[in-house]
C-alpha cells in the first residue's frame, strides 16, 4: 500500500469536486512516469477533513492520468468506474471487512507481543478487552471517530483474532462508493498511526506460523439478490461465474494472498474454490439467513488485507452481471 499526499489552500470554499482545480505532482518520485512527463491529480471525491476540522477543510480523492489525459497504470479507479456506469439499474452494494495488523516501529512486532517471545495463543483475543487481549484500541477508536466526521460509511470496528490485529468495516455502499470509502479510511488509518509513531500493516499474513492473516472479505448483493424473490437463486448463479473465474480472481486479490489462503486459519485453499453456508472455510460464504429467506447476500472471503477495492469490487460485479461464459 503507497498512498500519497499533498495539500493546498483556495480562495474560498469547495463542495463540489468538479470544481475542483486538478493538480500536477512528480510522477518521477512517485515511481509513476519520468521527470519530464509529470502527472495530473484529477479530483473525485470530497470528504470532510478529519485532522484539520471546521467547515471549509477538505479530504479529496484523487485519481491520476497523464498530461495527455490518459488514467496512469496504477490509476485503478477509471476502468472500474467504467464497469460501475454499465450496471446501475443493478442497485449494487459492498459491505468490505478490512483486517490490519498494527506494528512497534523499532521492532516490526505487533502491538502487545513481547521482544524475543510470543504472546499467548490465540483465543482470548478477538473482540476481546482488556489491558493484556486489547492492543492499541486508542488508534483504532481514534480512527473510528475520524472516519464518521469524515463522512466515511463506516459501519464498525473489532479486534481480531491475531494480538495486535484489527478490522474495520465499511458499507454496505453502493457500487464505486465502497472502493473510495476504503483508500480514505485506509489514509486516515495510516495518517492515526503515523501520529501515535506505529506502523499500519496490510500483509496478508504478517506473522508466520500458527497465527491468523490478514483478510478484505468483500460482501457483494444486486437489489434483485437482495429484494427480490428468487434472489437465493441469483446469488448461487453469481457463485458458479466466480468458479469458473476462480483463478484470475485470485490473481488480483491482493500480494502475498498465497501465505494467507492454505485452508487453516479460516480460509479456503487458494488454488480451490469452494462455497457454503456459514462456512467460514470456504472461498465464498453465504449467511444462514440469506438462505432462510431466500434472498440477500454473498461474502467473497478470498481478497486479502492489502487489496486494491477498485479491482475486486468491479471485477465481482463484472464476473457476475457482465461475463458471460465462453
Amino acid at each position: 500500500m503507497d498512498m500519497r499526499s499533498k495539500a493546498r489552500t483556495l480562495s474560498g470554499p469547495v463542495s463540489d469536486p468538479a470544481k475542483l482545480p486538478r493538480w500536477n505532482y512528480d510522477g518521477s518520485s512517485t515511481g509513476q512516469a519520468a521527470g519530464e512527463d509529470s502527472e495530473a491529480c484529477s479530483p473525485q471525491v470530497i470528504f470532510r477533513d478529519p485532522f484539520r476540522r471546521g467547515n471549509h477543510h477538505l479530504l479529496v480523492m484523487c485519481d491520476a492520468y497523464t498530461p495527455a489525459g490518459d488514467p496512469i497504470p496504477t490509476n485503478k479507479r477509471h476502468a472500474a468506474a467504467n464497469i460501475f456506469g454499465q450496471i446501475e439499474a443493478e442497485e449494487p452494494l459492498f459491505g468490505i471487512e478490512q483486517e490490519y495488523t498494527l506494528l512497534w516501529k523499532d521492532s516490526n512486532r505487533p502491538l502487545g507481543w513481547p521482544l524475543g517471545g510470543y504472546p499467548g495463543p490465540q483465543g482470548p483475543y478477538y473482540c476481546g478487552i482488556g489491558a493484556d487481549k486489547a492492543f492499541g484500541r486508542e488508534i483504532v477508536d481514534a480512527h473510528y471517530n475520524a472516519c464518521l466526521y469524515a463522512g466515511v460509511n463506516i459501519s464498525g470496528i473489532n479486534a481480531e483474532v491475531m494480538p495486535g490485529q484489527w478490522e474495520f468495516q465499511i458499507g454496505p455502499s453502493p457500487g464505486i462508493s465502497a472502493a473510495d470509502e476504503l483508500w480514505v479510511a485506509r489514509y486516515i488509518l495510516e495518517r492515526i498511526t503515523e501520529m501515535a509513531g506505529v506502523v499500519l500493516s496490510l500483509d496478508p499474513k504478517p506473522i508466520p506460523g500458527d497465527w491468523n492473516g490478514a483478510s478484505a472479505h468483500t460482501n457483494f448483493s444486486t437489489k434483485a439478490m437482495r429484494e427480490e424473490e428468487g434472489g437465493y437463486e441469483l446469488i448461487k448463479k453469481a457463485i458458479h461465474k466466480l468458479q469458473l473465474r476462480h483463478a484470475d480472481h485470485i490473481a488480483a486479490y491482493g500480494e502475498g494472498n498465497e501465505r494467507r489462503l492454505t485452508g487453516g486459519h479460516e480460509t479456503a485453499e487458494i488454488n480451490t474454490f469452494s462455497w457454503g453456508v456459514a462456512d467460514r472455510g470456504a472461498s465464498i460464504r453465504v449467511g444462514r439467513k440469506t438462505e432462510k429467506e431466500g434472498r440477500g447476500y454473498f461474502e467473497d472471503r478470498r481478497p486479502s488485507s492489502n487489496m486494491d477495492p477498485y479491482v475486486v469490487t468491479s471485477m465481482i460485479a463484472h464476473t457476475t452481471l457482465l461475463w458471460e461464459q465462453p
